[in-house]
């Protein structure tokens, strides 16, 4: 679709990849950004609409549809991560992370899905992960909430496709964001740059974005054994 007159709102745009894309969006064209967060004073970014929107809640998703009739473009960015782990970690946190990026991106895309399709389609961002495909013990709720929202992104993505809606992937790695603080620099790629390649894909239809190369070479391991995924796996027998 194209970003130039685009009506977009962007969740989690008070910080990290989330206002990148909304800055960039507004660079591009677009006509309006809602730019949501659960209190939308924490917005701060010139130009934008702040709108209130907690994804763990039902209603305040249909009170953000409600508010934003004109949308035409969906980015599901918010996102938590609690490191928590699935064996003995806990489910509270777990739920938390399944709520947000499954069923909090799931509700988000139900919301809107009828406002785009009403306003003569458009597109749905869901940014993932590259651990929507590697998946490690520290990070197991995180993995298990974005594996789940990458299958959702390739249901939706059909789905929707006869309403005018496309449905792009975004996979990336660490980036340098509060969310990763706690990571070397080196090993962060630039959010602005994410960003740029995400609005790209947009613009192009492309059904997945690998906005880094740790993306690049997990993707491209899927069709392997797995031993090349977790190389710490006994050998088979």
């Amino acid at each position: 679709m194209e970003i130039k007159n685009a009506v977009a709102i962007v969740t989690g745009a008070n910080r990290g990849l989330g206002r990148h894309l909304a800055a960039q969006l507004l660079e591009r064209g677009a006509a309006k950004v809602y730019a949501g967060a659960r209190k939308s004073s924490s917005v701060d970014l010139p130009d934008v609409v702040p709108i209130e929107v907690d994804i763990t809640d039902p209603h305040s998703m249909t009170r953000a549809a409600e508010a934003a009739p004109d949308a035409t473009l969906l980015v599901n960015n918010a996102g938590v991560s609690t490191h928590t782990g699935l064996v003995t970690g806990d489910m509270g946190n777990i739920r938390l992370e399944m709520e947000t990026a499954f069923f909090g991106s799931l509700g988000m895309i139900r919301a809107f899905a009828p406002v785009i399709a009403a306003n003569g389609g458009g597109a749905v961002l869901n940014v993932l992960s590259v651990l929507s495909w590697v998946h490690y013990p520290k990070y197991g709720a995180y993995c298990a909430s974005k594996a789940a929202e990458w299958a959702m992104t390739n249901v939706v993505r059909q789905e929707l496709a006869s309403s005018g809606i496309d449905v792009t992937a975004l996979h990336v790695g660490y980036m340098d964001t509060d969310m990763s603080d706690y990571v070397p620099s080196s090993d962060k790629v630039d959010p602005t740059t994410v960003a740029r390649l995400a609005l790209d894909g947009i613009q192009e239809r492309a059904l997945e974005v690998l906005a880094d190369d740790t993306s690049r070479k997990a993707r491209a391991a899927l069709c392997g054994d797995l031993s090349e995924l977790y190389p710490g796996l006994p050998a088979p027998r």
